[in-house]
C-alpha cells in the first residue's frame, strides 16, 4: 500500500503502540507526516516483549513523523484524560483514535478466574468506550474524524463462544462500540469502523499461544497497517459502521497478491485463521476417525514417545499432561516430563498434570506428526487445554522431535 500524504498533519492517537500492531499503524502513518500520539504502559524495557513507547516514538519520527509517548493505563480513567489533554496541547486536535489495546486469556468459564475476566472486559471493552468517550469531543471539532477499533465481526455462531466465552464478550464489546457509535455520531461526520485480521499476525501475543515459530502461520503486522491507512484516508462521512477484514480491504485497493505480508513467503499459503471468521467444520474431523475393528494407532504412538524422551527434554519442558483421547481408542493418556527422562502411557501422570488436552485420536496423532499446529487445533476447537496454557503449548518442542519418528 502506497503512501498518499493524506495523513499529513493530521493526529493519530494509539492505544497500545509500543508495538506489534499499534507500533506498525503508527508507522505507517508517519510516513505521511502525521501527529502520532503513543498511548500505552510500557515506560521500561520489557524483560520478555520488545519496545516502549520512547523507543516507537524515536522510529515514527525517523520515519517523517512527529511523536507523543505517553504512559497510559487505559483502565486509568484520569491518565487517558491527561494524555488526551496533552495530545491536544502539543497538537492542536484530535482527528484519528486506533483503539489497538486489547487483553486475551483464551479459557473456558471454569477455569477463567474473575482477576483475568476484568482485566479483559477492563481494557479491550471499558478501555476502548472510555479513550473514545475522552477523544469524541475533539473528534467532533476535526473535519476527517475516524475511530478505528481492532475487533472482529459480530460473528454469533456459538463455536466462537463455546471455549472461550470470557474473552469473545470482551472483544465483542469493542465492536459493540462501532456498531453503537457509528450510528450516534454519523451526524457529526465521524467514522467509525472496525478492523480484523483474517489469519494469525506475528505479535507477542501470538508467539506466547504458538511458540518461536509463529512466524511459519502468520503474516506481518504491517498488513493490518496497510489495511488501516486505507480505511483511514477515506472519506468519514460516506465509510461508517463497517466491519474490515484486512486482505479483503487489501484487495479492494488493488493489491492481489499478499504473500509479501507472510512471515515465511514460502508458507504464505498455509497461515492459521484467525479467530471470529467463518466458523472450520468440525464435524468432518469427528466423522472420518472410526475405522473397522478398531486400531492401536494411539498406543503405538505413546509407545513411540515414552522411548524418545530423554533428561534434556524434561529439564526444558518440567511439566505433565494428560490427554484425554476421543474416538475409536477412547481413553486416558500421560506424557509425564518433570524428573529422570520423563515417562509416557496410558492412564495418569504420577504428579497429576500440569495441563489437560482433549481431542480426538485422529486431530491428536496429526499434531504430533506434525500435520496439524497445537495453536491452530486450540483456536479452531479441535484442541481444548484446561490448566496451564503455557505449559501445554510447550509441548510444541516434544512433537517436533517426533514428527519423523511417528
Amino acid at each position: 500500500m502506497i503512501n498518499t500524504g493524506k495523513l499529513a498533519g493530521r493526529t493519530i492517537f494509539i492505544t497500545g503502540a509500543s508495538r506489534g500492531i499499534g507500533k506498525a499503524i503508527a508507522l505507517k502513518a508517519a510516513q505521511d507526516g502525521a501527529n502520532i500520539v503513543i498511548a500505552a504502559k510500557t515506560a521500561e524495557p520489557h524483560p520478555k516483549l520488545p519496545g516502549t513507547i520512547y523507543s516507537a516514538a524515536k522510529e515514527v519520527e525517523e520515519a517523517g513523523g512527529k511523536c507523543l509517548p505517553c504512559v497510559v493505563d487505559i483502565r486509568n480513567e484520569q491518565q487517558v484524560i491527561d494524555a488526551v489533554q496533552e495530545a491536544v496541547s502539543k497538537f492542536g486536535g484530535i482527528d484519528i483514535l486506533v483503539n489497538n489495546a486489547s487483553a486475551i486469556s483464551l479459557t473456558g468459564t471454569l477455569q477463567t478466574d474473575m482477576k483475568r475476566y476484568d482485566l479483559m472486559h477492563n481494557i479491550n471493552t471499558r478501555g476502548t468506550f472510555l479513550v473514545s468517550k475522552v477523544c469524541l469531543p475533539y473528534l467532533q471539532q476535526s473535519n476527517h474524524a475516524h475511530i478505528l477499533n481492532l475487533s472482529p465481526p459480530l460473528n454469533m455462531n456459538p463455536f466462537w463462544f463455546k471455549n472461550h466465552v470470557a474473552y469473545t464478550m470482551a472483544k465483542y464489546g469493542m465492536s459493540m462500540c462501532v456498531l453503537g457509535m457509528a450510528e450516534e455520531f454519523k451526524d457529526s461526520n465521524i467514522a467509525v469502523n472496525a478492523l480484523w485480521p483474517k489469519t494469525a499476525i506475528h505479535t507477542a501475543a501470538i508467539e506466547m499461544l504458538s511458540g518461536p515459530e509463529a512466524g511459519d502461520i502468520s503474516r506481518k503486522p504491517e498488513i493490518i497497517a496497510d489495511a488501516a491507512y486505507a480505511i483511514l484516508i477515506k472519506e468519514p462521512r460516506t465509510f461508517t459502521g463497517k466491519f474490515f477484514v484486512d486482505e479483503d480491504v487489501l484487495r479492494d485497493e488493488g493489491i492481489q497478491d499478499l504473500s509479501q505480508y507472510a512471515v515465511n513467503p514460502a508458507n504464505a499459503d498455509n497461515l492459521m485463521m484467525d479467530f471470529f471468521l467463518d466458523a472450520p467444520d468440525v464435524a468432518s474431523s469427528q466423522s472420518d476417525i472410526k475405522r473397522p475393528g478398531g486400531g492401536t494407532k494411539i498406543a503405538k504412538m505413546f509407545d513411540v514417545i515414552q522411548h524418545n524422551l530423554n533428561p534434556e527434554l524434561v529439564a526444558k519442558t518440567n511439566a505433565s499432561f494428560l490427554f484425554v483421547v476421543k474416538g475409536d481408542e477412547e481413553g486416558t493418556w500421560f506424557v509425564d516430563l518433570k524428573s529422570g527422562k520423563g515417562s509416557a502411557g496410558k492412564g495418569k501422570p504420577p504428579s497429576g498434570p500440569d495441563a489437560t488436552l482433549t481431542m480426538n485420536e485422529k486431530d491428536l496423532f496429526d499434531m504430533f506428526t506434525g500435520k496439524l499446529k497445537p495453536a491452530g487445533a486450540f483456536m479452531t476447537g479441535k484442541l481444548k487445554i484446561s490448566g496451564d496454557l503455557q505449559k501445554a503449548l510447550k509441548l510444541e518442542k516434544l512433537m517436533g522431535m517426533l514428527k519423523s519418528k511417528l
